[in-house]
């Protein structure tokens, strides 16, 4: 159990890939698909976090009194991989209201029904 109370993080980053992952297959709503890529996008930037975690460190200053540096490079990463899923996900919410006039559903069987009856 004290395992575990010390991993708690990896829990939690195993539990939203799940949540994500179920949520994009389970589902046949594409809204919901795209929330479930918000999800699991979100647990892999804490995986990212949590590696670029180094205990008793400081920000990277070169300085006579600090000998342990955190690395800063995971967190600009993410910085920039959380610009990269906003745009991702405005994108698909624009594909999402350009199928939703066109096909007039969000449902993936009732848009393949449509595009099958074309």
């Amino acid at each position: 159990m004290e395992i575990v109370l010390q991993n708690y993080q990896h829990l939690l980053i195993a539990l939203l890939v799940v949540i994500g992952l179920y949520t994009m297959m389970a589902y046949d709503n594409l809204i919901k698909k795209l929330i479930g890529l918000n999800i699991l996008q979100v647990a892999v930037f804490i995986f990212f976090i949590f590696l670029g975690v180094v205990e008793d460190s400081t920000a990277p200053l070169l300085s006579p009194e600090y000998t342990i540096y955190a690395n800063p490079i995971p967190h600009v990463l993410i910085l920039t991989a959380i610009v990269v899923n906003v745009s991702v996900t405005a994108m698909g919410l624009a594909l999402v209201i350009k199928i939703k006039s066109s096909c007039g559903s969000l449902s993936e069987k009732m848009i393949e029904k449509s595009q099958e009856s074309k």
